[in-house]
């Protein structure tokens, strides 16, 4: 018998191991399915291409994000760090992939781009002695996170962007891809399904104390465009106040 949850990271954590074997994707736990799935860097995969989101080079583009310390979430292989860098941002980027993180430091020497990337799970220590952000972004993290983790996420927002940063992020859009189970449904099958899929209301409210500054369906990509672009995610943009608690 077991009766030792005396803290909300505990409750996390038991969440975390409701799921199925293979489901998990968010913690330590899942980097070896994510290590397979870089493995073959030759599979036809949309995002393996080495472009930035067509939302995110707009937004550097037109000057809303300015260069600044920055933080990306589930950087994979580095394409949007990377990007970011060469505008002249200083970019920290967190993977649980060692595999993909490999790739991302190939690609930094191979275009001359400098950002440093930390091998660990968003909500352990591998972050827990950052300053806070001008920017985080993220570009298909938050849709591999079960419903508790969305707690966690808000978290890791108050606690490390700075006031009048910026967050941004890429997810699956409800009727474009991804699972559209009720919350509750996903613990009664231990699974994610392969990612959840949002509805513009429902990112309105998880992120509800940020202002929103864009918020709209990613502009689908030519393959010769330079930027990556595909149609059944969401692109957002929220500004945090200037003013603090």
């Amino acid at each position: 018998m077991t009766r030792d949850i005396r803290t909300v990271d505990d409750v996390m954590t038991m969440l975390d191991g409701l799921f199925s074997d293979g489901a998990d994707r968010w913690t330590d736990e899942g980097a070896a399915w994510w290590d397979g799935f870089y493995a073959d860097r030759s599979k036809p995969v949309p995002f393996f291409v080495p472009k930035p989101d067509e939302n995110l080079a707009g937004h550097v583009q037109n000057g809303r994000l300015k260069p600044g310390r920055v933080l990306e979430l589930g950087c994979g292989p580095g394409r949007n760090a990377l990007y970011l860098a060469s505008q002249g941002f200083e970019v920290d980027g967190v993977d649980l992939s060692p595999a993909a993180l490999d790739w991302a430091r190939e690609r930094a020497r191979e275009t001359g781009a400098e950002a440093r990337f930390h091998l660990g799970d968003i909500f352990g220590p591998v972050l827990a002695d950052q300053e806070p952000f001008d920017l985080i972004y993220d570009s298909g993290c938050f849709h591999h996170l079960p419903p508790h983790r969305r707690i966690s996420y808000l978290a890791l927002l108050d606690r490390l962007l700075a006031p009048g940063g910026h967050f941004a992020l890429t997810c699956f859009a409800s009727g474009g891809m991804g699972c559209e189970l009720p919350d509750a449904d996903l613990y009664r099958d231990r699974s994610l399904h392969g990612g959840l899929a949002y509805t513009d209301d429902s990112l309105r409210t998880v992120f509800c104390e940020y202002e929103e500054v864009e918020l709209r369906l990613m502009r689908a990509q030519t393959p010769e465009s330079p930027y990556f672009g595909e149609d059944f995610l969401w692109t957002g943009l929220f500004r945090r106040s200037t003013l603090t608690a």
